[in-house]
């Protein structure tokens, strides 16, 4: 009886061991059958301040689908389920992130486009890629979240960008001499970005004669003097020379921008979120925007590059008509990187296979959005990026990208 007994345990384990092994084998290879791979994304597409990046979803569907038409990738064509909407509430992200895998059964999550994205812990975890726009923290330090654009916040010690003062310097004729303020808000995000953007404009060569992150990050202030005095007389009871905006939102920089200029500011006003084409259709936006120098991490739409006019070209396919914004750009070059990681995976397709060659000295370059090196880029950015300027209710290209060394974040 007890030899009878341990050879039904026996069988009972390897039943239970072989059931484990064909668990972890269906989660390495969930989303891919022998002809799809099955992606989908989160974005912002509502939130209570108005931000929204709803438009990658756009550009992403449009790398996607010529991808299609080119046949797929070793054999298997992109099965894009859409993006979920985070709200801009970082709970309400890893909702989204845990459906997607959970749920809809996804190999990826392409593009990721959420300045609040709370899902990063749990697909580390679950060992599952995705992709998007790097800006916060959540990013840095994985082996599986991959900014199109590297890590935005790095460590102290780490690479942090220069690219964005370099352009600057070199678009006003020189640093020397010059002075730069930087506005931020009280966000985690936002103050970060202050801290590095604050360091690319000192390493270009100009001097920091403030760092501001008392700017409440849930909506624009009812009164902007408080903030305005306080830059109009940074620079020794003077104005600056340049003043950057790590701001999320227009209806911040137009209320920031208007205010400034109302008080006499003539200096160069400059930030990461201007660039859009959305803002011309509102006189007083483009107005309060006018001389505006926008620093996108793309090469500019109107730039005459063979990438952008394929770009273009993509997004009239999927969406005819339709305006090209920072997000659709952003969602586009987010999908790109992915394809191009995907096919350098080959047809025997896992999780586990994807992951070592994304972070086994992967390196791609693209005209359109620079280069990426992994894993190193999971610590510091990319360096490259463009400049943009709003000139008489046009945009028009001040610096085509460029790719810059970093220098050690402080």
């Amino acid at each position: 009886m007890r030899r009878g007994l341990c050879a039904a345990a026996a069988l009972v384990l390897l039943a239970g061991c072989a059931a484990q092994q064909k668990g972890s084998s269906e989660a390495g290879t969930q989303g891919v059958t022998d002809t799809t791979v099955k992606v989908g994304g989160v974005l912002t597409k509502t939130s209570a301040s108005g931000y929204s990046t709803k438009d990658a979803e756009i550009g992403a569907k449009a790398r996607f689908e010529r991808a299609n038409t080119e046949g797929g990738v070793n054999g298997r064509k992109i099965e894009f389920i859409g993006a979920e909407d985070d709200n801009q509430d970082a709970a309400k992200g890893d909702a989204a992130a845990k459906k997607l895998v959970q749920k809809d059964q996804v190999f990826a999550l392409v593009p990721v486009h959420a300045p609040n994205f709370g899902g990063a812990a749990f697909l580390e975890q679950q060992g599952v890629p995705w992709f998007g726009w790097a800006t916060g923290p959540q990013w840095c330090g994985t082996r599986t979240g991959f900014g199109y654009n590297g890590c935005l916040a790095p460590k102290p010690g780490a690479g942090s960008q220069t690219w964005w003062g370099r352009q600057m310097a070199d678009l006003l004729g020189g640093a020397a001499g010059k002075t730069v303020y930087v506005q931020t808000t009280d966000s985690s995000g936002s103050k970060y970005g202050g801290t590095t953007i604050s360091q690319s404009f000192q390493a270009a060569g100009f001097q920091l004669v403030g760092l501001d992150s008392g700017l409440p990050a849930a909506a624009p202030p009812p009164d902007w003097l408080p903030y305005v005095n306080k830059i109009m007389t940074s620079n020794g009871g003077k104005a600056p020379d340049i003043v950057v905006s790590i701001i999320a939102g227009t209806k911040f920089n137009v209320g920031l921008y208007s205010a400034l200029k109302k008080a006499g500011y003539r200096g160069a006003l400059t930030d990461a979120t201007s660039y859009d084409p959305a803002i011309l259709k509102d006189p007083a936006s483009a107005q309060a925007l006018e001389g505006v120098i926008a620093a996108p991490m793309f090469e500019p739409f109107e730039s005459s590059a063979p990438e952008i006019a394929q770009f273009r070209k993509d997004v009239e396919k999927v969406a005819p008509g339709a305006q090209l914004t920072q997000h659709m750009a952003i969602g586009y070059w987010s999908a790109d990187i992915f394809l191009d990681m995907l096919k350098k995976a080959g047809k025997d397709l896992t999780r586990e296979k994807f992951l070592s060659v994304g972070n086994g000295s992967y390196s791609y370059q693209n005209a359109g959005f620079g280069k990426v090196d992994y894993p190193r880029d999971h610590s510091e950015p990319n360096g490259c990026g463009a400049l943009v300027k709003l000139v008489n209710g046009a945009f028009q290209v001040a610096k085509n990208m460029k790719c810059f060394d970093n220098v050690p974040l402080k």
